[in-house]
């Protein structure tokens, strides 16, 4: 997988459709010098063109500058020539920054390293090219690790900073990647943005010599954007196109950028946010970047989703969850919000049990002393037993007996000043000095770069967790950090506070999953938040969005399954009328949307009417049979896009085999005098016969009869229990008529023949 050609200096990492090349130039520069479809060669160093002015430095020192400036670097340096974006930046001690670096060695090894203390990727088999940088002058030693996989065409790379000097120096940037693309030209940079119960939106920007910047500043990678920066060639669509992903497993402040410079290249760097990061590096003492995921298709956006998918599943998701049948949920939060008690959370237990629901999920208030409204409590990880007498044992107890298994909500890093945790330790919490920390959602941040609040936190759900046997945790983080002032931190190390907190949220989830090994965490951070490769190492699931409407789940879903295997995200059927927008969806519509997703739902189960209740059993049967394995092995293809065309959305999900699909199609609003849809489906066997079957779970009452009354005509234009041929269905497409209702939705099953 890793070559190394020692006449040309060059090294060639290939995945089994993609190559990636670097040489050295000069004796010690280390420039790009391709990335791309598979190439045979390994000999590429000409595309350095450092056979063109201003040339090498040992052939014409009298531009040493702006040879550094022009260069392809594979880690460039800020301060000694190159004004392009840096990726690594070291103050020392007169306050100067500028450093460069030189080629020292290299080595090639089976396997792939951890990264102490980081999330990453993992799996055999794998190979990892080490090659170690120098800067004589500053004496710091980068070591530039580079992975391939043999079946997934990803390349990781991480960076290891050595300080091996008598100098304390101070890092002030440790980017994980750069990456300089030659020839650009009419190319698209794709970033992320959005807001709470609107996140993961794509946006693609036309690539220039301005620079597009996608960040975060708030202690997670946030609603309004994710941790990745793509380029895209011009109208690449999901089926074609060019498209280059760079994604970062991290879930702290992030920094991508992309700029093409006046030589028409386009450097894409993406790392950790220098804005809120100095890092003390004593004499002997090294840093380790978070590791960034590299992948190319030529198969436009959908190659990138595919290839992605299949690289999480299987090289980030734990395995003890990635290909793992997980619960089927209900949540009580939106049915019951902090209104609750054991007789309550016992009658909806009873009815998801009769239904099928495998777990229960005590949302928010369960706690501490009175955690009636978000006010308080918050950092007293006890079970309030005025609320639920017997606590969480008698809980759990009683829903054995239901056949059911008990998930606790928790809010760790968070403590509100009415709690006792705030009361014994306010030095916990991040403050400025001479400052009150703001509020939001009434409530401060724990400072998790403080050992001893780590250790609390973990002591304190730890002991709940033995206390009873809790199957599921829902992590939650209901605002970003502010206020980033830490009592613990000496004064010298106070930029460090946003890393180390990471570092403890790390800490706490991989010590709570190495001690209990069985336990199912799912992320959430306000909604989607927090969604990212970082905390899908330790959450094979994450909640996508607080907002479960199905017409806005749509458009999320879009740019969450951009980047994610759809088993990551977290998805119920939530009420009739939608809390949060106030619309009114079909029962039908909203349980095809949920389980495009790991499934559940978040509603009072014991208020439904008789009749949806009798449905719900065939809901789940449904979903474990079919949709789960789909969904936990198979492929994506987006097939239209609601946020595109406003009318309406269709995804499709294909066993490995080619064996089995399920065609999912949601309409928007009615029209009058309309047509039916044309959707072409892909990943199909063009030469197998499929059946076709539309399924029927059943709808709610009142729009049962106006279906029957107003449906245009059959939903697969006549087709229902018919046949057709995978390049039929492909090539000349199916047709799905036009239902006069708002938000209906329908779902089709595919079985080879």
């Amino acid at each position: 997988m890793i070559t190394y050609n020692e006449k040309a200096k060059t090294w060639k990492l290939d995945t089994p459709h993609t190559s990636y090349i670097c040489a050295l130039a000069d004796g010690k520069y280390l420039p790009h010098v391709y990335y791309g479809k598979s190439v045979s060669d390994t000999d590429l160093s000409y595309l350095t063109r450092t056979d063109e002015g201003p040339f090498v430095p040992s052939v014409n020192p009298a531009e040493k500058q702006g040879f550094l400036d022009v260069c392809p670097m594979e880690y460039p340096c800020s301060g000694t020539g190159d004004s392009r974006e840096a990726a690594i930046s070291i103050e020392n001690e007169a306050g100067q920054e500028g450093l460069e670096l030189t080629f020292r060695s290299f080595r090639i090894i089976d396997g792939k390293p951890a990264l102490p203390g980081l999330p990453a990727s993992f799996g055999e088999p794998c190979q990892t090219l080490v090659i170690t940088m120098e800067d004589t002058i500053l004496h710091i030693a980068v070591e530039l690790f580079y992975t391939v996989f043999d079946d997934v065409d990803v390349l990781t790379r991480s960076t290891r900073i050595i300080n091996e000097g008598e100098e304390t120096l101070f890092l002030t940037r440790a980017l994980s990647v750069s990456l300089d693309l030659p020839e650009a030209g009419g190319e698209e940079v794709l970033t992320f943005s959005g807001t709470w119960a609107r996140e993961h939106r794509p946006v693609r920007t036309p690539a220039g010599p301005t620079a597009i910047v996608t960040k975060s500043l708030r202690g997670e990678s946030g609603h309004d954007g994710q941790p990745f920066i793509g380029l895209l060639s011009e109208n690449a669509d999901y089926e074609n196109g060019k498209v280059y992903g760079l994604h970062l497993v991290y879930s702290g402040d992030y920094f991508g950028s992309a700029r093409v410079n006046p030589f028409a290249s386009n450097r894409l760097a993406l790392g950790i946010n220098p804005d809120h990061f100095r890092w003390k590096l004593l004499p002997g003492a090294d840093f380790q970047t978070p590791e960034a995921v590299l992948t190319y298709s030529d198969a436009g956006l959908g190659g990138m989703s595919r290839t992605l998918h299949d690289f999480y599943r299987r090289h980030l998701i734990r395995q003890r969850w990635a290909f793992e049948n997980r619960p089927v949920l209900i949540n009580n939060w939106e049915a019951t919000y902090f209104d609750f008690n054991t007789e309550k959370l016992l009658s909806i237990a009873e009815e998801a049990s009769k239904a099928g629901i495998d777990l229960l999920v005590v949302d928010d208030g369960w706690f501490g002393h009175d955690r009636s409204e978000p006010s308080g409590s918050l950092g007293d990880w006890f079970v309030n037993e005025q609320k639920l007498p017997g606590g969480v044992h008698y809980l759990s107890q009683k829903l054995h007996e239901n056949n059911m298994k008990l998930g606790l909500w928790f809010e760790p890093e968070m403590v509100s000043e009415n709690s006792d945790l705030y009361r014994a330790h306010p030095d916990w919490v991040l403050k400025l000095h001479g400052r009150q920390p703001a509020r939001c959602r009434d409530q401060y941040v724990l400072d998790f770069s403080n050992p001893d609040a780590v250790n609390y936190i973990i002591l304190s759900i730890e002991k709940i967790l033995k206390s009873a046997p809790v199957a599921y945790l829902k992590w939650d983080m209901n605002r970003p950090l502010c206020d980033a002032g830490s009592a613990y931190l000496p004064v010298d190390q106070q930029g460090e506070l946003w890393h180390r907190h990471v570092l403890g949220l790390y800490r706490i989830q991989e010590t709570l999953l190495s001690d209990f090994p069985d336990l199912l965490i799912e992320n959430c951070s306000s909604g989607g938040a927090r969604f990212d490769p970082g905390m899908l190492y330790y959450s094979p699931q994450i909640w996508t969005s607080d907002d479960m409407d199905p017409i806005e789940r749509a458009m999320i879903n879009e740019g969450t399954e951009l980047l994610y295997p759809v088993s990551a995200m977290g998805s119920h059927v939530c009420k009739e009328r939608n809390d949060i927008t106030g619309r009114r969806v079909p029962l039908a519509t909203r349980v095809f949307s949920a389980m495009i997703g790991s499934f559940g739902y978040e509603l009072d189960i014991t208020e439904l009417p008789a009749e949806e209740k009798t449905l719900l059993p065939g809901q789940i049967a449904f979903y474990e049979k079919v949709m789960r394995p789909l969904i936990l092995f198979g492929d994506y293809y987006r097939l239209a896009s609601l946020a595109d065309n406003g009318r309406y959305d269709a995804v499709e999900l294909v066993s490995k085999d080619r064996s089995e699909a399920i065609v999912f199609f949601l309409q928007g609003l009615a029209q009058p005098n309309a047509k039916s849809t044309l959707i072409r489906l892909q990943g199909l066997n063009p030469e197998v016969a499929y059946l076709l079957e539309k399924v029927d779970l059943g709808t709610d009452a009142d729009s049962a009869s106006h279906e029957k009354d107003f449906t245009d005509g059959p939903a697969l234009g006549g087709l229902d229990g018919g046949r057709l041929h995978g390049d039929t269905l492909m090539g000349a497409g199916l047709h799905v008529e036009h239902v006069r209702e708002d938000f209906w939705s329908t779902m089709i099953h595919l079985v080879k023949e």
